[in-house]
């Protein structure tokens, strides 16, 4: 038994303590800032909060706590105006829509989409990957990336096993070549000593027949097998181990697939990703009076091209590296199906079949659903005034987007999971069991959505509400504003490209949430100091912040899929190092071209110059 050093044994040891060492000392190696100005004291909390939200040596969302107790402490903020920050209009608009797509996973209704579009897509090879994003992507908008991952991975997995075979059965066809090589051998050992055993034991044969024989029997048994037999089986062995190797990048790019598109699709909502409402906070905090500049309209006509824009580039990369750069070939242009093909298609049409007819809760959550885009997108489309303005003959900002969600959350909690009475034309088989029972279920009870809400990141954004005032009431933001004046020199479009190379390779390392909460403040101070239209460098940032492809534990779709045993930490970091080249390209071509235009980047805009009441 060997007996480690005495310095690698510490060193283990202390590895071990590292989370805690993190905990304890960072406080104190940074206390000299909080013993100093009220901006040097909000830098401590912010210096500290980064360092646990970085290594998470406490959860995110207690971490995110902390402004209420530091703020008070070091003379920054009364603690009821910290606690003011947790529950703002963006957290309600999170909180509905939430609620939302708790009822649509409820209900399988994602489940439904998923496989119905997979069906018109096929199983050929790059359609089958494009249908997997997709449908990925378009869920990503409306439910959480985790939720939409943990739901395609089965799919993904189940398809692959009916279009490419069980690895048990590949197995076990290698050993059985293996065996008839051996088998063959030794037929030919037996055969050949026959031979020489009917040549001593019959000499009456004559010498020049028996050698004709034996030559001819010679060049049949040994001969044959050595050119025909040995080299086939070689040939299958070769192609059995290129089937393999064809076999292991096709589930790698299929299941690469869903979860960066599930990354990329939450871009193209506010509810879509955390970072999306992070920045609207931030906006509605830093700058009162920008008129809503942000809404979902708004949003979703500028990151709506960009999120296909970046889908489309990301299956033609995906499609080179791991299924084949020939698409005539894998969109399977004049070709027939396959078998397998033709077993993946049935599979995914028996998994269809098992969810049944669509019941009524399903329509209902549905056109609730299509309800509340509806109302969203009508509510102030900018270039009319909306349904907000002409029925309560108001501003549009008296009724924000977090009222439509609440409003449409709340009718799941009233409208009945099953048909009422009066609804005679609906088939009702069980309506006296039905009566028996009483009353029907709503369409989302509390309980369900206590398990499916992810309560910590209220939280989050929370905070970041809470370190935003404070950089604010402190002065700390202008200051920072001040150290940033000589960026005046360089382009806008450069500065862009430096903040979406600095924030994808930061959210590798953090929570996206918390990424985008950490630099948006510092980059709103920024453009304040330079002139800049604060959106030219905060829509960067926040796009930048979702975009994490390279490493299993930079977002919880990359987990799920590196979970599966398919993938090694260098697939994912050799594609995803190419994805986040693709993701900064299209963010500076969005924000260069139709982003300028719609949100008037060319201009410094009054609203910048107004911050919030102290």
């Amino acid at each position: 038994m060997s007996v480690l050093p005495r310095g690698l044994r510490m060193l283990q040891q202390f590895w071990k303590m590292k989370g805690l060492l993190v905990l304890v000392c960072t406080p104190f190696l940074l206390l000299p800032l909080a013993l100093s100005t009220t901006e040097a004291a909000c830098a401590y909390v912010i210096a500290l909060m980064a360092v646990y939200w970085c290594t998470e040596v406490l959860p995110l969302a207690v971490t995110a706590l902390l402004p209420t107790i530091l703020f008070p402490a070091l003379g920054i903020m009364e603690s009821r105006n910290v606690c003011m920050q947790y529950l703002k209009d963006t957290n309600m608009l999170f909180v509905g829509g939430l609620m939302v797509a708790v009822a649509v996973e409820r209900w399988n209704l994602h489940k439904r989409i998923a496989l119905r579009v997979l069906l018109l897509v096929g199983v050929r090879p790059a359609l089958l990957m494009l249908g997997f994003m997709g449908v990925t992507a378009f869920l990503s908008m409306w439910i959480s990336n985790t939720a939409t991952t943990a739901m395609m991975v089965p799919i993904v997995q189940a398809v692959l096993e009916q279009l490419l075979g069980n690895r048990k059965e590949f197995g076990v066809a290698v050993e059985m070549v293996k065996i008839q090589s051996r088998t063959v051998s030794v037929q030919q050992e037996y055969q050949q000593k026959s031979i020489s055993i009917e040549e001593m034991a019959d000499p009456n044969i004559p010498s020049i027949d028996l050698n004709l024989s034996t030559n001819h029997s010679q060049s049949e048994e040994v001969i044959s097998p050595e050119d025909t037999k040995a080299p086939k089986q070689e040939l299958e062995l070769e192609e059995l181990s290129d089937e393999e190797e064809e076999k292991k990048r096709m589930s790698k790019g299929l299941l690469l697939s869903v979860c960066y598109a599930a990354s990329i699709g939450g871009i193209a909502t506010l509810t879509g990703t955390g970072p999306n409402l992070v920045l609207i906070g931030q906006m509605n905090q830093l700058f009162p009076q920008n008129g809503d500049v942000i809404n979902f309209v708004s949003w979703f006509v500028f990151a709506f091209p960009t999120m296909l824009l970046m889908l489309t580039l990301s299956w033609f990369w995906l499609q080179f590296l791991f299924i084949d750069w020939n698409l005539k070939k894998t969109l399977g242009c004049g070709l027939a199906q396959s078998d397998k093909e033709k077993a993946a298609y049935d599979a995914l049409r028996e998994e269809h079949r098992r969810l049944g007819p669509m019941s009524y809760g399903e329509i209902s959550v549905l056109a609730l659903f299509v309800l509340m885009v509806v109302l969203w997108f009508t509510r102030d489309p900018r270039f009319m005034d909306g349904w907000a303005t002409h029925i309560f003959n108001a501003k549009a900002e008296f009724v924000t987007d977090a009222t439509v969600s609440l409003f449409i959350a709340i009718l799941l909690f009233i409208l009945p999971s099953e048909p009422p009475r009066y609804l005679c034309f609906w088939r009702r088989s069980d309506s006296e069991s039905r009566l028996s029972r009483g009353p029907a279920p709503p369409l989302l009870t509390w309980q369900v959505t206590q398990d499916k809400m992810p309560w910590d990141i209220i939280l989050l954004l929370g905070g970041g509400f809470a370190l935003a005032k404070g950089s604010e009431v402190s002065g700390l933001s202008r200051w920072l504003g001040d150290q940033m004046t000589p960026l005046h020199s360089i382009p806008s479009w450069a500065i862009a490209i430096i903040i979406c190379l600095l924030i994808t390779t930061f959210t590798e390392c953090a929570s996206n949430v918390a990424t985008a909460t950490l630099f948006l403040p510092v980059l709103a101070s920024m453009s304040q100091s330079i002139s800049l239209n604060p959106l030219y460098v905060m829509i960067p940032c926040t796009l930048s912040a979702s975009f994490a492809f390279m490493l299993p534990v930079a977002t919880p779709p990359n987990a799920l899929v590196f979970s599966s045993g398919f993938l090694k930490v260098s697939d994912m970091a050799k594609t995803g190092v190419v994805m986040n080249i693709i993701g900064i390209c299209c963010i500076t071509l969005a924000i260069n071209s139709w982003g300028r235009v719609l949100f008037s980047l060319d201009s410094f805009p009054l609203w910048a110059n107004i911050t919030s009441p102290m």
